[in-house]
């Protein structure tokens, strides 16, 4: 389940009957006001509102934040164009995330759900007052219209989160069902809770895959007030927005004016930061977070630093390498580049000692393998035995390492000389060919290039020849999409729910595929058959189960080559917010801060100079 904006299946509000053999009828299903993962949903059916937010903050001020590079499109939906930052703040969905549970969904367009204890079909009844932002109400016909439009038109994601309904339909003006294949995804309800609402009205007569600059039209707690092409987009709370009081919006969205200015780095939009024209940033850089504070407002106590704990698992964050070329589809190859990453250096010299090292796939959770495989790993490797690598089954997780740097680049040597090269005068090359070994690293921000440096250093010691090429964000997200490179650092991001997005990062069917995020270029059936598996888990052991077993095979694969993770959101900010303390647990909701009228007022003239 992603953690998103996309970010995502479940028990209802009552405890469900074990499954069934056949689909029950509607009339015999419960109508419920949210669902959760395995267990009833934590908030019953009359919460008043989410319980970390303030139900009486109050509204009004603004908030400018910082966002890299530059947009062309207010679409976020499809393949082309660069859509600009914040545009999922315009636009309600079926039900809603509380950020304080593992993954619980809450009504917002839908006033209630029928889910069939069999899990062959579900219903939404949408609630009566829903409505668009031009008045015209939402009804079924539009989430019908919605889940084709994206499915079909709308960027790959949306078929692997969608593969596993079978149909969907208005019963009547309120009512929608949707109707599963017999062995759905257990996500799936509350994947369909994510869907966004689009107007059927609005987009019948318009081009729904060409870029746009238009403020489109939508139902959330914000609409687009104005735009600037490529360096500003600016979103104004919706005053008469027909769910401001409802329980999953109460205490929310209390921000009238939402700005994303556009910058070309983050080196230059720290500066806009100390400058005082952008409010909050989150900071990515450790340096930047142990040093780059020190300036005379943030010490006369007008910029706060928070450490927000994150409940989410870690991810992976690496350097990944692209199967479409040849180069990597080495598996001794890969490992060798993986033996010359040095994290003791870069986290020591570059990062002040604040990260750890990521080894897994599902890091810090329950879903990361370690030691050998359990017997319920087994069984589901089992099947696979001659076509995984023995290490799979012999071998414990993590993968054992020398901590210095000298004898693993001495390994990773002895692995390249197996996989067919040698060194010629001080350069690695194929030893039939003797065309040196060469790879660019593709960078859309020079942030990232003291990561990779010591990297391509720690590989010339080996006679690779490594080099990186940074580019505008335009060119390197139509690269990214067409899969135009050799290697990059990315991300695979990770809730505590994963699920249909599993298909888009590693198989078989999204290699291909523009714009999908298996960027690694996985054509496994092995790897195909764990994540489906995965996605079917009927238990939260089962999907421990199965996430270990996909995690053990994809690092002994080697295709990326992990980095480092904090466990942690680090967030500076002007001091003129209030946010709910405890924070919550699971994800960070920016929706439920407030700006403070006094505070705003001193820190504006402190900006200002005043």
């Amino acid at each position: 389940m992603l953690r998103i904006a996309r970010a995502a299946v479940l028990a209802v509000a009552t405890t469900m009957a074990p499954l069934l053999a056949c689909a029950a009828s509607p009339q015999d299903v419960p109508t419920v006001h949210g669902l959760s993962m395995y267990d009833a949903p934590a908030l019953a059916a009359d919460f008043s509102h989410f319980p970390y937010v303030n139900p009486e903050a109050p509204k009004g001020g603004e908030m400018v934040r910082a966002s890299t590079g530059s947009f062309n499109s207010t679409n976020p939906f499809i393949i082309k164009g660069t859509p600009a930052s914040g545009l999922m703040l315009t636009y309600d969905t079926l039900m809603v995330q509380n950020p304080d549970e593992p993954f619980s969904m809450y009504g917002l367009l839908a006033e209630g759900i029928r889910l069939d204890p069999g899990r062959r079909w579900m219903e939404f009844d949408l609630h009566p007052a829903a409505r668009f932002h031009d008045g015209t109400p939402v009804t079924a016909a539009d989430v019908v219209f919605s889940f084709r439009l994206l499915r079909d038109e709308g960027e790959p994601f949306y078929r692997a989160y969608y593969a596993d309904v079978t149909s969907v339909k208005a019963l009547d003006e309120h009512t929608v069902r949707f109707e599963f294949a017999a062995q759905n995804s257990r996500e799936l309800p509350l994947i369909l809770g994510q869907l966004p609402v689009l107007p059927e009205h609005f987009w019948k007569d318009r081009e729904f895959t060409t870029p746009t600059l238009d403020p489109l039209l939508a139902s959330g707690p914000y609409r687009i007030a104005h735009v600037e092409p490529g360096q500003r987009i600016v979103y104004q709370r919706v005053e008469d927005y027909w769910g401001e009081n409802l329980p999953v919006n109460r205490g929310r969205h209390n921000i009238d004016r939402l700005i994303f200015d556009y910058y070309r780095d983050q080196t230059v939009a720290l500066e806009a930061f100390k400058a005082g024209n952008i409010d909050l940033r989150v900071e990515s850089s450790s340096s930047n977070w142990a040093t780059a504070y020190d300036f005379p407002a943030a010490n006369q106590g007008f910029v706060e630093r928070l450490l927000v704990p994150s409940g989410q698992p870690a991810g992976m964050q690496a350097y990944v390498m692209n199967l479409r070329r040849e180069k990597f589809q080495d598996v001794r190859v890969r490992r060798a580049f993986n033996l010359a990453f040095d994290f003791q250096w870069i986290n020591a010299n570059l990062f002040y000692g604040a990260y750890e090292r990521t080894d897994s796939y599902f890091e810090n959770s329950d879903m990361e393998a370690s030691g050998l495989p359990s017997e319920d790993e087994l069984e589901l490797l089992e099947p696979y035995r001659d076509k995984l690598p023995e290490q799979v089954f012999k071998e414990p997780l993590p993968i054992e390492r020398p901590d210095e740097l000298r004898p693993r680049l001495r390994k990773a040597l002895a692995l390249l000389r197996e996989a067919g090269y040698e060194i010629r005068d001080g350069r690695l090359v194929d030893s039939q060919t003797g065309e040196p070994f060469t790879f660019e690293v593709l960078l859309y921000d020079t942030q990232f290039e003291r990561i990779v440096q010591p990297l391509l250093h720690a590989l010339e010691r080996l006679g690779i020849q490594g080099h990186i090429r940074t580019i505008d964000v335009n060119q390197y997200l139509h690269r990214l999409r067409t899969f135009d490179y050799d290697m990059i650092v990315a991300s695979f991001p990770q809730s505590n729910n994963p699920g249909n997005e599993q298909r888009e990062y590693w198989t078989s069917a999204y290699a291909d595929q523009p714009r999908s995020r298996n960027l690694i270029g996985l054509t496994n059936p092995v790897i195909d058959a764990l994540v489906e598996e995965l996605i079917r888990a009927d238990s939260r052991e089962a999907l421990n189960t199965a996430a270990k077993a996909l995690d053990r095979v994809l690092r002994w694969g080697f295709y990326v080559i992990p980095q480092f993770h904090l466990d942690a959101i680090r967030i500076a900010l002007w001091d003129k917010f209030g946010y709910p303390q405890p924070f919550a647990e699971y994800s960070l909701d920016l929706a439920a801060w407030w700006v403070d009228p006094q505070r705003a007022k001193a820190v504006t003239r402190r900006q200002h100079g005043g």
